[in-house]
Protein backbone atom coordinates (compact mmCIF):
# COMPACT_ATOMS: atom_id res chain seq x y z
CA UNK A 1 0.00 0.00 0.00
CA UNK A 2 3.12 2.41 0.69
CA UNK A 3 4.49 1.90 -2.45
CA UNK A 4 1.16 2.53 -4.38
CA UNK A 5 0.48 5.98 -2.20
CA UNK A 6 4.30 6.63 -3.10
CA UNK A 7 3.65 6.17 -6.89
CA UNK A 8 0.75 7.82 -6.90
CA UNK A 9 2.01 11.02 -5.49
CA UNK A 10 4.87 10.92 -8.08
CA UNK A 11 2.37 10.28 -11.18
CA UNK A 12 0.43 13.54 -9.66
CA UNK A 13 3.47 15.67 -9.31
CA UNK A 14 4.55 14.69 -12.72
CA UNK A 15 1.61 15.23 -14.48
CA UNK A 16 1.28 18.38 -12.66
CA UNK A 17 4.62 19.63 -14.07
CA UNK A 18 3.58 18.65 -17.65
CA UNK A 19 0.48 20.55 -17.10
CA UNK A 20 2.39 23.67 -16.01
CA UNK A 21 2.75 25.50 -12.65
CA UNK A 22 0.33 28.36 -11.88
CA UNK A 23 2.55 30.59 -9.28
CA UNK A 24 0.34 33.89 -7.39
CA UNK A 25 2.45 36.77 -6.97
CA UNK A 26 1.82 39.47 -4.43
CA UNK A 27 3.32 42.04 -2.13
CA UNK A 28 2.53 41.91 1.56
CA UNK A 29 1.75 45.57 3.64
CA UNK A 30 4.90 45.03 4.88
CA UNK A 31 6.92 45.27 1.93
CA UNK A 32 7.83 41.54 1.64
CA UNK A 33 7.47 39.86 -2.26
CA UNK A 34 4.94 36.15 -2.12
CA UNK A 35 5.10 33.09 -4.51
CA UNK A 36 2.35 30.75 -4.12
CA UNK A 37 1.29 28.06 -5.99
CA UNK A 38 -1.94 25.74 -4.42
CA UNK A 39 -1.02 21.89 -4.01
CA UNK A 40 -4.38 20.29 -2.84
CA UNK A 41 -3.28 16.56 -3.32
CA UNK A 42 -1.38 16.38 0.31
CA UNK A 43 -2.77 17.99 3.31
CA UNK A 44 1.10 19.83 3.62
CA UNK A 45 2.53 23.29 3.12
CA UNK A 46 5.86 24.25 2.68
CA UNK A 47 6.91 27.66 3.19
CA UNK A 48 10.42 29.21 2.64
CA UNK A 49 11.33 32.43 3.57
CA UNK A 50 14.65 33.76 1.58
CA UNK A 51 17.02 37.32 2.42
CA UNK A 52 19.47 38.65 0.61
CA UNK A 53 21.73 37.81 3.39
CA UNK A 54 24.51 35.03 2.14
CA UNK A 55 28.20 35.30 2.73
CA UNK A 56 28.37 38.19 -0.21
CA UNK A 57 27.23 40.55 2.78
CA UNK A 58 30.08 39.52 5.17
CA UNK A 59 32.21 42.70 6.21
CA UNK A 60 35.26 41.94 4.43
CA UNK A 61 36.74 41.13 8.29
CA UNK A 62 34.24 38.97 9.08
CA UNK A 63 33.85 36.04 7.25
CA UNK A 64 31.37 33.73 7.75
CA UNK A 65 29.00 36.00 9.69
CA UNK A 66 26.06 35.07 7.23
CA UNK A 67 26.62 31.75 7.52
CA UNK A 68 26.74 31.72 11.48
CA UNK A 69 23.84 33.96 11.54
CA UNK A 70 21.72 31.51 9.73
CA UNK A 71 23.18 28.41 11.55
CA UNK A 72 21.99 29.51 14.96
CA UNK A 73 18.70 31.47 14.32
CA UNK A 74 16.23 28.95 14.87
CA UNK A 75 18.12 27.77 17.94
CA UNK A 76 15.99 28.92 20.90
CA UNK A 77 13.64 31.92 19.87
CA UNK A 78 10.51 33.97 21.27
CA UNK A 79 9.87 32.19 24.53
CA UNK A 80 11.27 28.93 23.53
CA UNK A 81 14.78 27.69 23.89
CA UNK A 82 16.84 25.26 21.39
CA UNK A 83 15.07 22.45 23.25
CA UNK A 84 11.83 23.58 23.08
CA UNK A 85 12.05 24.70 19.55
CA UNK A 86 13.17 20.67 18.82
CA UNK A 87 10.49 19.35 20.92
CA UNK A 88 7.66 21.12 20.04
CA UNK A 89 8.12 20.75 16.29
CA UNK A 90 8.74 17.34 16.72
CA UNK A 91 5.21 16.53 18.01
CA UNK A 92 3.68 18.45 15.45
CA UNK A 93 5.21 16.23 12.89
CA UNK A 94 6.54 19.97 11.48
CA UNK A 95 10.30 20.66 10.29
CA UNK A 96 12.49 23.76 10.28
CA UNK A 97 15.32 23.85 7.56
CA UNK A 98 17.27 25.85 5.24
CA UNK A 99 20.57 27.50 5.12
CA UNK A 100 22.87 30.33 4.31
CA UNK A 101 24.78 30.15 0.55
CA UNK A 102 26.88 32.78 -0.99
CA UNK A 103 23.84 35.31 -2.44
CA UNK A 104 20.94 33.85 0.30
CA UNK A 105 19.97 32.55 3.94
CA UNK A 106 16.55 30.81 3.81
CA UNK A 107 14.62 29.28 6.70
CA UNK A 108 11.84 26.73 5.52
CA UNK A 109 9.04 24.98 7.04
CA UNK A 110 7.29 21.85 6.26
CA UNK A 111 3.98 21.19 7.99
CA UNK A 112 0.62 19.69 7.82
CA UNK A 113 -2.08 21.96 7.32
CA UNK A 114 -4.77 20.54 10.02
CA UNK A 115 -6.14 22.50 12.44
CA UNK A 116 -4.48 21.40 15.27
CA UNK A 117 -0.94 21.56 13.76
CA UNK A 118 -0.75 24.31 11.07
CA UNK A 119 -1.27 27.56 13.57
CA UNK A 120 1.34 26.28 16.16
CA UNK A 121 3.94 25.48 13.13
CA UNK A 122 3.64 29.16 11.75
CA UNK A 123 4.01 30.19 15.48
CA UNK A 124 7.19 28.60 15.86
CA UNK A 125 8.53 30.56 12.57
CA UNK A 126 7.25 33.65 13.36
CA UNK A 127 9.23 33.66 16.70
CA UNK A 128 12.23 32.24 14.85
CA UNK A 129 11.86 35.06 12.23
CA UNK A 130 10.93 37.59 15.23
CA UNK A 131 12.46 36.92 17.93
CA UNK A 132 15.82 35.14 17.43
CA UNK A 133 17.68 34.56 21.16
CA UNK A 134 20.84 34.47 19.34
CA UNK A 135 22.14 32.94 22.58
CA UNK A 136 25.68 33.60 23.87
CA UNK A 137 26.59 29.93 25.05
CA UNK A 138 24.73 28.61 21.90
CA UNK A 139 27.15 31.01 19.61
CA UNK A 140 30.42 29.36 20.88
CA UNK A 141 28.98 26.24 21.06
CA UNK A 142 28.67 26.29 17.16
CA UNK A 143 31.73 28.99 16.38
CA UNK A 144 33.88 26.21 18.07
CA UNK A 145 31.87 23.57 15.67
CA UNK A 146 32.57 25.88 12.68
CA UNK A 147 36.30 26.33 13.44
CA UNK A 148 36.67 22.75 13.52
CA UNK A 149 35.23 22.17 10.61
CA UNK A 150 37.15 25.00 8.97
CA UNK A 151 40.51 23.15 10.02
CA UNK A 152 39.07 19.70 9.19
CA UNK A 153 39.13 21.39 5.32
CA UNK A 154 41.93 22.95 5.72
CA UNK A 155 43.59 19.43 5.37
CA UNK A 156 41.55 18.08 2.99
CA UNK A 157 42.63 18.61 -1.05
CA UNK A 158 39.32 19.05 -2.24
CA UNK A 159 38.43 21.95 0.02
CA UNK A 160 41.62 23.31 -0.76
CA UNK A 161 40.75 23.16 -4.32
CA UNK A 162 37.39 24.59 -4.00
CA UNK A 163 38.81 27.59 -1.70
CA UNK A 164 41.23 28.45 -3.84
CA UNK A 165 39.75 28.13 -6.88
CA UNK A 166 36.76 30.96 -5.65
CA UNK A 167 39.39 33.10 -4.24
CA UNK A 168 41.28 33.21 -7.87
CA UNK A 169 37.74 33.72 -9.72
CA UNK A 170 36.83 36.52 -7.49
CA UNK A 171 40.32 38.52 -5.86
CA UNK A 172 38.29 41.40 -5.70
CA UNK A 173 34.58 40.43 -4.87
CA UNK A 174 32.95 39.13 -2.05
CA UNK A 175 32.33 35.85 -4.04
CA UNK A 176 36.28 35.11 -3.37
CA UNK A 177 36.02 36.18 0.35
CA UNK A 178 36.40 32.76 2.34
CA UNK A 179 35.48 32.03 6.15
CA UNK A 180 38.47 31.00 8.29
CA UNK A 181 39.27 29.83 11.59
CA UNK A 182 40.28 33.23 12.47
CA UNK A 183 37.70 35.26 10.98
CA UNK A 184 34.96 33.01 12.94
CA UNK A 185 37.16 33.36 16.67
CA UNK A 186 36.17 36.84 16.38
CA UNK A 187 32.90 36.90 15.63
CA UNK A 188 30.80 38.02 18.62
CA UNK A 189 27.56 38.22 19.13
CA UNK A 190 26.68 41.61 18.51
CA UNK A 191 27.93 41.08 14.93
CA UNK A 192 25.42 38.53 14.83
CA UNK A 193 22.48 40.74 16.17
CA UNK A 194 23.47 43.79 13.39
CA UNK A 195 23.52 41.82 10.85
CA UNK A 196 19.98 39.99 11.61
CA UNK A 197 18.82 43.46 11.82
CA UNK A 198 19.93 44.71 8.70
CA UNK A 199 19.32 42.06 6.58
CA UNK A 200 16.82 40.20 8.08
CA UNK A 201 13.60 42.47 6.81
CA UNK A 202 10.51 42.25 5.26
CA UNK A 203 12.40 44.57 2.51
CA UNK A 204 14.21 42.30 1.95
CA UNK A 205 12.65 38.89 1.76
CA UNK A 206 10.32 36.74 -0.48
CA UNK A 207 8.35 34.31 0.75
CA UNK A 208 7.43 31.14 -1.26
CA UNK A 209 4.45 28.86 -0.59
CA UNK A 210 3.23 25.65 -1.77
CA UNK A 211 0.71 23.58 -0.52
CA UNK A 212 -3.17 23.08 0.36
CA UNK A 213 -4.45 26.34 0.75
CA UNK A 214 -6.40 28.48 -0.84
CA UNK A 215 -5.10 32.38 -2.27
CA UNK A 216 -6.41 34.06 0.94
CA UNK A 217 -5.01 31.44 3.27
CA UNK A 218 -1.69 32.03 2.01
CA UNK A 219 -2.42 36.19 2.38
CA UNK A 220 -3.20 35.27 5.89
CA UNK A 221 0.57 33.37 6.71
CA UNK A 222 2.47 35.21 4.27
CA UNK A 223 1.28 38.52 6.26
CA UNK A 224 1.72 37.40 9.73
CA UNK A 225 5.39 36.07 8.73
CA UNK A 226 5.95 39.44 6.85
CA UNK A 227 4.88 41.71 10.05
CA UNK A 228 7.04 39.66 12.20
CA UNK A 229 9.71 41.28 10.12
CA UNK A 230 11.04 44.84 10.58
CA UNK A 231 10.07 46.79 7.38
CA UNK A 232 13.61 47.25 5.99
CA UNK A 233 15.11 47.99 2.37
CA UNK A 234 17.28 45.60 0.27
CA UNK A 235 20.86 46.06 0.92
CA UNK A 236 23.57 47.55 -2.27
CA UNK A 237 25.01 45.10 -3.94
CA UNK A 238 29.03 45.06 -4.45
CA UNK A 239 30.67 46.61 -7.57
CA UNK A 240 29.87 43.54 -9.84
CA UNK A 241 32.95 40.46 -10.39
CA UNK A 242 35.41 41.56 -13.35
CA UNK A 243 36.24 39.84 -16.18
CA UNK A 244 38.71 36.63 -15.25
CA UNK A 245 42.29 36.76 -16.45
CA UNK A 246 44.20 33.35 -16.76
CA UNK A 247 46.19 32.16 -13.99
CA UNK A 248 47.16 29.08 -12.66
CA UNK A 249 47.21 28.48 -9.07
CA UNK A 250 49.46 25.61 -7.76
CA UNK A 251 49.39 23.94 -4.04
CA UNK A 252 51.57 21.55 -2.88
CA UNK A 253 49.71 18.28 -1.06
CA UNK A 254 50.15 14.79 -0.28
CA UNK A 255 47.62 13.29 -1.54
CA UNK A 256 47.97 10.73 -4.29
CA UNK A 257 45.19 12.31 -6.88
CA UNK A 258 45.59 16.02 -8.09
CA UNK A 259 42.17 17.63 -7.63
CA UNK A 260 41.85 20.54 -10.48
CA UNK A 261 39.47 22.98 -11.07
CA UNK A 262 39.21 25.18 -14.44
CA UNK A 263 36.84 28.41 -14.70
CA UNK A 264 36.05 31.78 -14.84
CA UNK A 265 33.11 34.42 -13.90
CA UNK A 266 30.47 33.30 -16.61
CA UNK A 267 26.50 34.48 -16.24
CA UNK A 268 24.17 36.27 -13.72
CA UNK A 269 20.63 35.07 -12.84
CA UNK A 270 17.97 35.98 -15.19
CA UNK A 271 20.38 36.07 -18.47
CA UNK A 272 19.55 35.16 -21.88
CA UNK A 273 22.23 33.23 -22.69
CA UNK A 274 21.41 30.90 -19.91
CA UNK A 275 19.65 28.43 -21.41
CA UNK A 276 22.41 28.08 -24.79
CA UNK A 277 24.97 27.46 -21.87
CA UNK A 278 22.76 25.23 -20.33
CA UNK A 279 22.02 23.15 -23.25
CA UNK A 280 25.54 23.39 -24.84
CA UNK A 281 27.44 22.57 -21.52
CA UNK A 282 25.04 18.97 -21.83
CA UNK A 283 27.10 17.82 -24.23
CA UNK A 284 30.54 19.72 -23.06
CA UNK A 285 30.64 17.96 -19.75
CA UNK A 286 27.21 18.05 -18.04
CA UNK A 287 25.70 14.96 -19.84
CA UNK A 288 27.68 12.31 -17.68
CA UNK A 289 29.16 9.62 -20.04
CA UNK A 290 28.08 10.99 -23.17
CA UNK A 291 29.46 14.37 -22.63
CA UNK A 292 32.69 15.22 -24.17
CA UNK A 293 35.21 15.67 -21.33
CA UNK A 294 34.46 12.01 -20.29
CA UNK A 295 34.58 10.78 -23.73
CA UNK A 296 37.99 12.85 -24.21
CA UNK A 297 39.68 12.13 -20.97
CA UNK A 298 38.01 8.99 -19.45
CA UNK A 299 37.21 6.96 -22.00
CA UNK A 300 39.79 7.82 -24.59
CA UNK A 301 43.06 8.01 -22.72
CA UNK A 302 41.77 7.08 -18.70
CA UNK A 303 43.20 9.84 -16.77
CA UNK A 304 40.06 10.40 -14.80
CA UNK A 305 37.01 8.46 -13.57
CA UNK A 306 35.06 11.54 -13.65
CA UNK A 307 34.88 15.00 -14.77
CA UNK A 308 32.04 17.71 -15.36
CA UNK A 309 31.61 20.55 -15.81
CA UNK A 310 28.56 23.35 -15.20
CA UNK A 311 27.49 26.60 -15.00
CA UNK A 312 26.17 28.43 -11.57
CA UNK A 313 24.94 31.82 -12.69
CA UNK A 314 24.15 33.92 -8.97
CA UNK A 315 22.66 37.09 -8.60
CA UNK A 316 26.12 38.20 -10.34
CA UNK A 317 28.10 36.67 -12.83
CA UNK A 318 28.85 33.03 -11.26
CA UNK A 319 31.20 30.68 -12.64
CA UNK A 320 31.86 28.04 -15.71
CA UNK A 321 33.42 24.96 -13.86
CA UNK A 322 35.30 22.15 -14.83
CA UNK A 323 36.06 19.78 -12.14
CA UNK A 324 38.41 16.73 -11.86
CA UNK A 325 41.05 14.43 -10.23
CA UNK A 326 43.83 12.39 -11.96
CA UNK A 327 46.88 10.77 -11.04
CA UNK A 328 49.46 13.35 -9.87
CA UNK A 329 51.62 12.54 -12.89
CA UNK A 330 48.62 12.75 -15.04
CA UNK A 331 48.14 16.44 -14.55
CA UNK A 332 49.29 18.34 -17.01
CA UNK A 333 48.45 16.27 -20.04
CA UNK A 334 44.97 15.79 -18.25
CA UNK A 335 44.52 19.54 -18.45
CA UNK A 336 46.00 19.98 -21.89
CA UNK A 337 43.32 17.61 -23.18
CA UNK A 338 40.20 19.66 -21.09
CA UNK A 339 41.43 22.65 -22.80
CA UNK A 340 41.49 21.39 -26.18
CA UNK A 341 38.31 20.30 -25.87
CA UNK A 342 36.75 23.18 -24.31
CA UNK A 343 38.76 25.41 -27.39
CA UNK A 344 37.05 22.98 -30.09
CA UNK A 345 33.81 22.95 -28.60
CA UNK A 346 33.58 26.63 -27.89
CA UNK A 347 34.47 27.20 -32.39
CA UNK A 348 32.50 24.72 -33.14
CA UNK A 349 29.52 24.16 -30.71
CA UNK A 350 27.47 20.81 -30.79
CA UNK A 351 26.91 18.71 -33.81
CA UNK A 352 23.31 18.62 -34.52
CA UNK A 353 22.78 14.81 -33.11
CA UNK A 354 24.36 16.27 -29.94
CA UNK A 355 21.59 19.16 -29.50
CA UNK A 356 18.92 16.77 -30.30
CA UNK A 357 20.03 14.32 -27.52
CA UNK A 358 20.55 17.23 -24.97
CA UNK A 359 17.63 19.08 -25.30
CA UNK A 360 15.48 15.50 -24.76
CA UNK A 361 17.34 15.06 -21.73
CA UNK A 362 16.94 18.23 -20.61
CA UNK A 363 13.14 18.44 -21.39
CA UNK A 364 12.40 15.11 -20.97
CA UNK A 365 14.00 15.12 -17.45
CA UNK A 366 12.48 18.55 -16.21
CA UNK A 367 9.34 16.99 -14.62
CA UNK A 368 11.56 15.05 -12.40
CA UNK A 369 12.58 18.44 -10.71
CA UNK A 370 9.03 19.26 -9.87
CA UNK A 371 7.77 15.38 -8.57
CA UNK A 372 7.91 16.68 -5.18
CA UNK A 373 6.39 19.65 -3.05
CA UNK A 374 9.86 20.28 -2.18
CA UNK A 375 11.32 20.37 -5.18
CA UNK A 376 8.51 22.78 -6.72
CA UNK A 377 8.95 25.00 -3.68
CA UNK A 378 12.87 25.36 -4.31
CA UNK A 379 12.14 26.10 -8.16
CA UNK A 380 9.54 28.86 -6.86
CA UNK A 381 11.80 30.43 -3.96
CA UNK A 382 14.50 30.91 -6.86
CA UNK A 383 11.95 32.58 -9.18
CA UNK A 384 11.18 34.96 -6.38
CA UNK A 385 14.58 35.66 -4.73
CA UNK A 386 16.23 36.23 -8.67
CA UNK A 387 13.01 38.07 -10.00
CA UNK A 388 12.65 35.40 -12.82
CA UNK A 389 9.20 35.55 -14.96
CA UNK A 390 6.22 33.82 -12.90
CA UNK A 391 5.90 31.25 -16.15
CA UNK A 392 9.76 30.56 -15.81
CA UNK A 393 8.96 26.40 -15.56
CA UNK A 394 6.03 26.60 -17.94
CA UNK A 395 8.39 27.69 -20.59
CA UNK A 396 11.33 25.74 -19.60
CA UNK A 397 11.05 22.76 -21.57
CA UNK A 398 10.27 25.05 -24.89
CA UNK A 399 13.05 27.19 -24.22
CA UNK A 400 15.35 24.51 -24.19
CA UNK A 401 13.96 22.60 -26.91
CA UNK A 402 13.66 26.11 -29.32
CA UNK A 403 17.80 26.20 -28.12
CA UNK A 404 19.74 26.44 -31.77
CA UNK A 405 23.63 25.40 -32.63
CA UNK A 406 24.11 28.70 -33.75
CA UNK A 407 22.78 29.99 -30.28
CA UNK A 408 24.63 27.90 -28.10
CA UNK A 409 28.20 28.72 -30.02
CA UNK A 410 27.59 32.49 -29.83
CA UNK A 411 26.79 31.66 -26.30
CA UNK A 412 29.69 29.92 -25.40
CA UNK A 413 31.83 33.33 -27.75
CA UNK A 414 30.76 35.48 -25.17
CA UNK A 415 30.84 33.61 -21.86
CA UNK A 416 33.72 31.18 -21.82
CA UNK A 417 37.08 32.14 -23.34
CA UNK A 418 39.16 29.49 -22.78
CA UNK A 419 42.23 31.82 -22.77
CA UNK A 420 41.10 33.48 -19.88
CA UNK A 421 40.55 30.11 -17.80
CA UNK A 422 41.56 29.97 -14.41
CA UNK A 423 43.41 26.54 -13.17
CA UNK A 424 43.45 25.29 -10.04
CA UNK A 425 45.65 22.44 -8.61
CA UNK A 426 46.34 20.83 -5.69
CA UNK A 427 48.91 17.92 -5.33
CA UNK A 428 49.52 18.22 -9.47
CA UNK A 429 53.02 17.53 -10.27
Amino acid sequence: MKRLLTAAITFLAAQTALAGVAIEHWTTTNGTRVYFSAAPALPMLDVQIDFAAGSMFDPADKAGLAALTRGILDLGAGARDETAIAEQLADLGARLGGGADTDRASISLRTLTAADKLPAALAVLTDVLRQPHFDAAILEREKARTIASLKDAMTRPDSIAGKAFWEALYPDHPYGRQATPESVATLTRDDLVDFHRRLYTAGNASIAMVGKLTRAEAETIAEQLSLALPAGTPPDLPKPPGAARARTVALAHPASQAHIYLGLPAIERGHPDFFPLLVGNYTLGGGGFVSRLVQEVRDKRGFVYSIYSYFAPMRQTGPFQIGLQTQRKQAREAIKVVRQVVGDFVAKGPTEEELAAAKANLSGGFPLRLDSNAKLLGNIAVIGFYGLPLDYLDRYRARVEAVTADEVRAAFARHVRPGDLVTVTVAAE
